[in-house]
């Protein structure tokens, strides 16, 4: 049995989908683009947007109970692969901070993401 996991602490789905849904020992979120939850705005630079991609991934998995040392996987989405040394050195930092292991990750360049965004980040987090 599943349910599905939404918070005001992240973006609202901007389609027929839900934030995440929790599957008893498993959170699967859905991608998160870096829209400020709070203001509806999205920063110009890729540092930044990566910063609020993850920090939205956050609130999801929190909102189920869990924590970012919960996360073991991750897809990122990115507009640009010249972008991955500054991707990489955010989400390091990101991790670093809260004391949390890094996940297993993928990372792939694609052509356009929603809103025209330059990232997107989908997490698992598992209850251990």
């Amino acid at each position: 049995m599943s349910r599905t996991i939404n918070t005001d602490n992240a973006p609202a789905a901007i389609g027929p989908y839900v934030q995440a849904v929790d599957l008893g020992n498993m959170i699967i979120t859905s991608g998160q683009i870096p829209v400020c939850p709070k203001t509806g705005q999205v920063a110009d630079d890729i540092a930044s947007q990566t910063r609020q991609s993850l920090e939205n991934v956050r609130a999801i998995v929190e909102a189920a109970g869990l924590k970012v040392a919960d996360i073991v996987k991750t897809t990122v989405f990115v507009k640009d692969l010249n972008d991955f040394i500054t991707v990489n050195a955010t989400y390091e930092a990101f991790f670093n901070e809260h004391s949390a292991p890094f996940p297993a990750r993928s990372c792939v360049e694609v052509a356009r993401l929603p809103k025209d965004v330059k990232i997107e980040i989908e997490a698992i987090a598992v209850r251990r």
